[in-house]
């Protein structure tokens, strides 16, 4: 009788569960209204009109800066932008991950702009008490450069458009004014000179003394002609030698960055019948290529928000992004992975002493803090992912060593259980992590699968290999019998020994390819008490996210076959990240760092599609698995232009009747062909 009860209550509660499940999935995924509209060019718009007060920020970046702008405007339209600059390559001293300096500087710090020779008051929306004019921002836009269309006067004089944007190569920001007549009248307009230096504390300073300029290109008064338009420009940039300047040239630095931003978006085109979909595929390929520093130490991926620049994470860096830069088609990615490998191989030792979590200040200085966090199953299965998907032996016979020294380093962690030890995750002690956690095992589990194929490319003894091969496969026994359970009513993982709440990085079996626990895994990242407006929860019951884990769990449900649930959700994250609240890149976490749009998110978010949707998984240099995921509703699907696998070709699936699915590579003018069930891998080989 007992038993009889207690089952029929757990049934009762399961199915109480899956309904509430059900009920928060449909109810949050229907609970977004777009602030911004898709453009014709590919970039976002934000339409004012009453749609206040509203702020946000955003962040773009060169070799040599950064600029993080926030804007605003309130109830009444008054609008607020307040630019902080960062300049990665200027330090002061002692060497740390955040002795970069950077400056703010407000609106009210600009140089005084005249129109039919009245003060322009940037603070209001209105003409002002003193005959001022005012200022009315009526659009804003996103492409990489952030563009606000405003006008001023009552009627209206002239329109005025503000372009901010970064240097592509010098330590410096713009921000531009092309003021437009649009009276029926010459029309005056005049700007002030301005040049204000800052000067770094010189006993601090690295190396010598900084200046920091602020300063103006094109002051004076014109005349403007009806319908004609005049620009200035301000600066703000880093130098070491105040007294030679370089020529400024704000059309020409706008320029260039166009054509980086293009070069970035070129290769790797994403072809759904979801414009959402193709367009912040496009946008995340931008944050996650363009924040790339040159230092002296060579070109350092930085994550970036106002905090992490001219160094390298285990996590950031060797772990999301470089992975996803072996199928980017930029050259200035691959250098920086490449540097980034080569950074931690030089803190390699005999003793087997855990390599630095992070490596600071353009080289000069490292940061382990939290001690192992599994950094060396983070590098190994980065590195030996990007290995092979690069295609390229040369690269590959560099990063085998740290791949061996890393999987040997882990292999020295194994517990009684057989799982590897690490002091704590990726999150350094934010919340609980055990002494073995999931997350650090499915990598280090994922790596020596990888190292296999590897060893395989670079004919390494097959010992080596076999070793490698049979450590895998007793790993994912043991990872079962040490983290599998029960977990608030879900057959999914225990984080960590004696973990009893739910946690977000349950989603990373699914990523490499462990599906034995997928339906409880599924349901519980998906259930109210993980999943929330903005993604997964870190824990259960906690409101803190971090982006990091809902990334790797679409792409994980997704290599999971459960194509119709994970696209639903794909589609809702997609379009709150690009066109609601707080746009236009995935972003780091909240409430920690405010949703910075650090820049390696936006490398997770691209996987979701090659590695998920299409379901690539290198095994070799110039082969790889396809396993594609065509949701019921599209006919279509492509990745074009992909660089990857020492190639450069387009992969096309569509439908070829019931249950089929076909796969073209084309390539050198040439189609290949593959017919699959649905469902089912298909090796290419190129």
């Amino acid at each position: 009788m007992n038993k009889f009860f207690t089952r029929t209550k757990l049934i009762i509660v399961g199915f109480c569960i899956t309904t509430s499940s059900v009920y928060a999935q449909k109810t949050a995924l229907s609970k977004q209204t777009d602030r911004w509209a898709i453009q014709p060019n590919g970039s976002i718009t934000w339409a004012i009109n009453n749609t206040v007060p509203h702020t946000d920020h955003i962040e773009m970046a060169g070799e040599k800066v950064a600029i993080w702008v926030e804007y605003g405007l309130d109830s009444i339209k008054r609008s607020k932008i307040s630019r902080t600059v960062v300049f990665p390559t200027f330090r002061m001293l002692p060497d740390g991950t955040r002795t970069h300096i950077s400056y703010s500087f407000q609106d009210n710090e600009l140089p005084r702009f005249y129109v039919n020779k009245r003060l322009l008051d940037f603070s209001t929306a209105k003409s002002g008490k003193s005959g001022s004019l005012g200022y009315s921002i009526k659009k804003i836009n996103h492409k990489g450069i952030m563009r606000v269309s405003a006008e001023t006067g009552t009627p209206v004089l002239a329109t005025i458009e503000r372009s901010f944007f970064p240097s592509v190569d010098q330590p410096m920001a713009m921000e531009k004014f092309v003021f437009t007549n649009v009276t029926a009248n010459d029309l005056p307009i005049a700007m002030e000179y301005l040049k204000r230096e800052v000067k770094t504390d010189p006993s601090r300073s690295k190396v010598q003394q900084h200046s920091v300029i602020m300063g103006t290109v094109g002051d004076g008064n014109t005349v403007v002609k009806p319908g004609q338009s005049v620009s200035f420009t301000v600066y703000y940039l880093a130098t070491d030698h105040p007294d030679q300047l370089p020529v400024i040239n704000a059309d020409a630095e706008e320029q260039k960055r166009v054509t980086r931003i293009n070069e970035i978006q070129a290769p790797l085109k994403l072809e759904t019948p979801d414009q959402v979909l193709n367009t912040a595929f496009e946008f995340a390929k931008l944050r996650a290529t363009e924040s790339i520093y040159k230092t002296k130490g060579g070109y350092m991926h930085g994550p970036g928000g106002l905090a992490y620049y001219a160094a390298i994470w285990a996590n950031d860096q060797a772990e999301y992004i470089n992975p996803y830069f072996a199928f980017s088609g930029d050259r200035i990615g691959h250098l920086s992975a490449m540097n980034a490998y080569a950074w931690f191989a030089k803190y390699m030792n005999p003793d087997y002493k855990a390599i630095p979590s992070s490596i600071v200040a353009e080289g000069d200085a490292v940061w382990k803090g939290a001690g192992d966090r599994g950094d060396q199953a983070m590098i190994a299965y980065g590195a030996s992912r990007y290995a092979l998907a690069a295609g390229n032996i040369d690269s590959a016979r560099k990063l085998w060593p740290l791949i061996e020294w890393c999987l040997e380093y882990s292999k020295r962690k194994m517990n009684a259980e057989g799982v590897v030890t690490s002091d704590r995750d990726e999150l350094e002690g934010r919340f609980p992590a055990g002494k073995a956690n999931l997350s650090t095992n499915t990598l280090y589990y994922d790596a020596l699968r990888s190292a296999v194929l590897l060893g395989h490319a670079l004919n390494k003894p097959k010992s080596q290999t076999e070793a490698y091969r049979k450590e895998a496969d007793a790993l994912r026994i043991n990872m079962e019998k040490y983290f599998g359970g029960n977990v608030e009513g879900f057959e999914t993982y225990k984080y960590y020994e004696g973990n009893d709440v739910l946690r977000a990085w349950i989603c990373l079996p699914l990523t490499m390819g462990i599906f034995d626990r997928k339906q409880g895994t599924i349901d519980a990242l998906f259930s109210p008490r993980l999943w929330t407006a903005d993604g997964l929860a870190t824990q259960a019951g906690k409101e803190t996210f971090w982006d990091r884990s809902t990334l790797y769990a679409l792409r994980g449900v997704l290599q999971a076959g459960e194509t119709e649930k994970a696209m639903d959700f794909i589609k809702y994250y997609s379009r709150r990240r690009l066109l609601g609240d707080h746009v236009p890149y995935p972003v780091e976490a909240y409430p920690e760092g405010n949703q910075r749009h650090l820049s390696a998110e936006s490398g997770l978010y691209c996987r979701i599609f090659t590695e998920g949707l299409f379901g690539m998984r290198p095994v070799g240099f110039r082969d790889f698995e396809c396993t594609p995921r065509m949701p019921k509703d599209w006919n279509n699907m492509a990745l074009r232009n992909i660089h990857s696998f020492g190639n450069v070709f387009d992969l096309e699936v569509a439908r070829a009747g019931k249950d089929k699915l076909l796969i073209t590579i084309k390539k050198d003018g040439k189609d290949y062909k593959y017919q699959v069930k649905e469902g089912a891998m298909q090796v290419i080989k190129l």
